[in-house]
């Protein structure tokens, strides 16, 4: 009786462990078996079986080349019959992917990240009028922005002035901070939402005014019509 006894230690390598030893031995048995044609019918047979074992595979594009491949490796690439996918190989399964090479760009202000500089290289290259000292008010509002939630500290004009000259490269200049009004932006945004606070409050108030005066005249025009002879 203890001679029957086979051990997973004794059997061969689980090449992959997903489809069990039944699937291995089966793959073994095509790989031994001298009839191609046999060999073909047995192949197919076991693509559909390890389908049915493996039904999470079906959400995987294209699954059906992924159990051929699967078939292949646990055959160790000895399984001669026709495929329709590429059979592959132990080299192409086996080989590693080129590695990504990271980007090493030196970031001269970390809080500015790396969006602003190529915004104000962009803008840099604007001809000089309107439009381009509108650009520059919202980019240099928004460099006070990503400075204060970096840091917890607000720039003033001169720094924000001398952080753009530096980030286009003397293109935006100093000469240009009449026209330029950033700071003035953040303090009007602040304004106007003070402004709309007390605003909407005394809309709200005058709002209950005319509720209540309209709740009263209503229920003296019932009690007038209840009192009607």
């Amino acid at each position: 009786m203890t001679g029957s006894l086979e051990y997973n230690t004794e059997r061969g390598k689980l090449l992959i462990s997903e489809y069990g030893r039944i699937i291995q031995k089966m793959v073994q048995v095509a790989v031994e078996e001298p009839n191609r044609d046999r060999r073909q019918t047995i192949a197919n047979e076991i693509i559909k079986l390890m389908g049915q074992l493996n039904p999470h595979l079906r959400d995987v594009v294209d699954y059906k080349h992924k159990l051929w491949d699967h078939l292949f490796v646990m055959s160790d690439f000895k399984l001669d019959v026709d495929s329709p996918y590429p059979i592959p190989t132990a080299e192409t399964i086996k080989a590693k992917p080129e590695p990504m090479v990271y980007p090493q760009s030196r970031i001269q202000f970390r809080f500015y990240g790396k969006i602003v500089p190529k915004m104000i290289e962009k803008i840099s290259e604007f001809e000089e009028g309107p439009l381009r000292t509108s650009y520059i008010n919202a980019i240099g509002s928004f460099m006070k922005m990503s400075s204060k939630a970096w840091n917890l500290e607000m720039l003033n004009d001169d720094e924000v002035m001398n952080h753009l000259e530096s980030l286009s490269k003397g293109k935006i200049s100093t000469s240009e901070s009449d026209d330029l009004q950033f700071k003035n932006m953040q303090q009007r945004k602040v304004t106007t939402i003070g402004e709309d606070k007390y605003s909407n409050g005394g809309g709200g108030h005058r709002n209950n005014q005319n509720r209540n005066k309209f709740n009263k005249n209503k229920n003296r025009n019932f009690k007038n019509f209840k009192n009607r002879p």
